[in-house]
């Protein structure tokens, strides 16, 4: 989906991990959009997204109930003021899987960074080589703290207004109901369609529209 809104506008989108499922679907995947207010759209996406549909997985086609979580990080410059010590970077290398010819499952060029202060764990096989998906995993990793630093400001901020502070992955922001009727309804902004297939296919502009819009105050 988010691949496919990237395409519509024009934007730059790479896939720099991907896990599969155990059985079927992925299981992770980390996507870099580069696009004129790309972080500022997608921002918006962050939270719990709920799918019911008919499983294409289940023999017997029941209605099951599936979630995706979304986070969106800003691409931090390597100036930004992110301290990130040698000694709190633990690193783990294995074999990449996937699309790459003879290079893939020979050598150990994925890298996985583990940040030992904030458990926060990063992983990128989408290079050619180990110091290359390094530097990749780096910059994501460098983005996440950022973003947790900014969610902690933006935590403190709310509790300094004494307004309520917690929103759970079981908040989910956004549904997607396939079955037994279509219809995709953001939950924070009460924006809805019934064309599930058009927004299942990229066209999100609508529903970011109105996000934005709530969050200054005025009609979407």
């Amino acid at each position: 989906m988010y691949l496919r809104w990237a395409e519509k506008r024009g934007f730059r989108a790479e896939i720099l991990d991907r896990t599969e499922g155990e059985e079927a679907g992925i299981k992770s995947a980390t996507i870099q959009i580069q696009g004129e207010y790309a972080y500022g759209y997608l921002k918006g996406e962050r939270g719990g997204h709920r799918l019911v549909r008919i499983s294409p997985y289940d023999a017997a086609k029941r209605r099951h109930t599936s979630f995706a979580l979304v986070e969106v990080s800003p691409v931090v410059e390597t100036d930004v003021d992110i301290d990130i010590r040698p000694e709190d970077v633990e690193m783990d290398v294995y074999r990449s899987s996937g699309a790459g010819g003879q290079h893939v499952n020979k050598t150990s060029s994925a890298v996985r960074l583990t940040h030992k202060p904030t458990g926060i764990v990063v992983t990128c096989q989408n290079e050619r080589s180990q110091s290359q998906n390094r530097e990749v995993a780096m910059r994501i990793l460098r983005a996440r703290l950022l973003e947790k630093k900014l969610e902690e400001q933006e935590a403190e901020a709310r509790r300094l207004k004494g307004e309520h502070v917690g929103a759970g992955f079981g908040n989910s922001i956004r549904s997607y109901v396939l079955h037994p009727y279509n219809m995709v309804k953001d939950n924070r902004t009460g924006h809805e369609t019934s064309n599930t297939q058009a927004v299942l296919d990229g066209d999100l502009d609508d529903f970011m529209r109105a996000y934005l819009h709530s969050q200054i105050g005025i009609p979407a």
